[in-house]
């Protein structure tokens, strides 16, 4: 990032201390974080895209202010749901992991969500877990029962604080399993024996798999160490798994502080009403970039701060595509040059976004600079493009972002026809093939430099 001012302070909102307060890194050389990622038997929808899409704009801010970011991305690939839709489609798990890990990596690029540097896969830390099950087992925090391993969550005093409730009232209409070997309701499965058709592992508890929150600690651990800087995800995760997760990691490595800071986002709600298949307003990132540009998508997103609810609408995201037009507009009449690389962003937009990623006002920024690019500003045309691209925006050269999704050489061959008519003095058929294709979202501007087009939103 090229600045030239000193860096801003970056505040941050912590889920457990419930405050918004500068970041301080661990170690201001090499910030690290972990964010949960999918469990992959579907594809993705856009609820979990939201929950992506936070943690891509906190990592480019973050390698924007500091000299190194680790960021691991997880990928569970143990769970019953996997297990479920693989027999319910009569295929391996594995076949089932491997299309759905190859679809997720797809949408996300889609999106313009950067790849985390490290992308751990569950069934590749089986020994982690079972490691720190051990330590949990020998430090009297858990406790073997008919085959399984479970946590005891009254050991914890700390248990619930990072939800903020108490943990009587915690398990009211959360994940929690009711099962006999348990000493109380509370208590978690962190291994569970395995059928002869479901994966298993040895283990010293017989052949069975980990429970689900018990992979997220092994794997940060491995690649991140006892204590790093951030973890996040969406809020669904505060209870039962980062609760969990915080628990059986403060305990298992009590020399560590896990995660300094904790990061949630709130939920999607689609045309006012939580997305849901009964609903019929479930959408995954496919059905929407079928149908419109994934960068508006984009956009339509970073436009309410995560931690407010997102009210996903149709209209929004056509105001979205709307919005980028006018962007590319601004860009394209700033006269930068599409390749224009390392400008300063300015200083407005990065304290906007560092004041908890707000990225509404970091947008507003954006419009700002739009206005006075528009008027021929060369130095807000490249203020702008950077800024963008700072949200994983605005990376399009603009003539290609006016003409995607039009057949080019259709429209090619459209514009050379209504040259000859108009040579030939044929003005009505010169008229009407512009007429045409502005019925089929194609406007023809014409200039000094010849005829250029551009789609219409």
């Amino acid at each position: 990032m090229k600045q030239n001012r000193p860096m801003p302070e970056l505040l941050l909102h912590d889920s457990l201390t419930r405050k918004t307060a500068p970041f301080v890194p661990l170690d201001p050389g090499h910030v690290r974080l972990y964010y949960c990622g999918p469990t992959v038997y579907d594809l993705a929808h856009i609820g979990n895209l939201r929950a992506m899409l936070a943690a891509d704009v906190l990592v480019r801010l973050l390698r924007a202010l500091y000299p190194r970011v680790t960021y691991v991305r997880n990928i569970t690939d143990i769970d019953d749901k996997i297990n479920a839709r693989a027999a319910e489609r009569g295929i391996g798990i594995g076949v089932l992991t491997a299309a759905t890990i190859a679809d997720f990596h797809a949408d996300l690029a889609a999106v313009n969500i950067l790849p985390p540097d490290i992308e751990p896969r569950a069934t590749h830390h089986v020994a982690e877990m079972v490691a720190l099950i051990e330590r949990l087992l020998a430090s009297g925090h858990a406790y073997a029962a008919d085959g399984h391993v479970l946590f005891q969550v009254s050991h914890f005093a700390d248990y619930g604080r990072l939800s903020g409730r108490d943990p009587d009232e915690l398990l009211a209409g959360a994940r929690v399993e009711v099962a006999p070997y348990k000493r109380d309701p509370g208590d978690f499965v962190l291994w569970k024996p395995s059928t002869p058709d479901l994966p298993g592992w040895d283990s010293p508890w017989g052949r069975g798999r980990p429970g689900w929150h018990i992979e997220c600690s092994a794997m940060a651990r491995r690649y991140l160490g006892e204590s790093f800087d951030i973890h996040g995800g969406g809020d669904d995760l505060l209870f039962p798994h980062h609760e969990n997760e915080r628990a059986q990691s403060l305990c298992g490595y009590p020399g560590g502080r896990f995660a300094n800071i904790w990061l949630h986002n709130a939920m999607l709600l689609v045309d006012g009403e939580k997305m849901s298949k009964s609903l019929g307003n479930f959408l995954t990132i496919r059905d929407v970039v079928a149908g419109a540009p994934a960068e508006a998508l984009r956009l339509v997103l970073l436009g309410t701060h995560y931690r407010s609810v997102l009210n996903y609408t149709a209209r929004g995201l056509a105001d979205a595509g709307r919005t980028l037009d006018r962007f590319y507009r601004a860009i394209r009449a700033s006269g930068i040059s599409p390749a224009t690389v390392d400008a300063a962003i300015p200083d407005a937009f990065l304290d906007a976004l560092c004041q908890d990623l707000n990225t509404p006002g970091a947008i507003a920024v954006l419009h700002r600079l739009a206005d006075a690019a528009l008027a021929g500003d060369t130095e807000a045309g490249a203020g702008l493009r950077a800024a963008g691209q700072l949200l994983g925006l605005l990376e399009a050269d603009p003539e290609l972002w006016f003409q995607a999704g039009v057949d080019g050489a259709a429209v090619q061959q459209a514009i050379t026809e209504r040259l000859a008519a108009r040579k030939a003095r044929d003005f009505a058929r010169a008229d009407a093939i512009r007429a045409d294709l502005l019925e089929r979202g194609v406007m023809l501007e014409d200039g000094p430099s010849g005829t250029t087009w551009r789609r219409l939103s």
